[in-house]
């Protein structure tokens, strides 16, 4: 009986030190999809982002009247 035990112990440490070691392939497979939203440009902008439009076009304003009040050099 203690041989069979013994025998079978050895075999199965044997056989899970050899399973255990081998290499295993893996493959990842990378699907890109583009999706299509509905919302306009202006619903998937947030509050913050079209404030700052609104404040840039008024500053781009500004300059382009100081800018005429300079006058051309040339």
């Amino acid at each position: 009986m203690k041989k069979i035990v013994l025998s079978a112990a050895i075999l199965l440490l044997t056989a899970t030190a050899l399973t255990s070691c081998r290499e295993t392939e893996t493959k990842t497979i990378i699907k890109e999809v583009e999706t299509e939203t509905k919302e306009t440009t202006e619903e998937a902008e947030g509050m913050l982002e079209r404030a700052a439009k609104k404040v840039d076009k008024e500053i781009n304003e500004e300059i382009n009247e100081e800018i005429e009040k300079i006058g051309d050099d040339n």
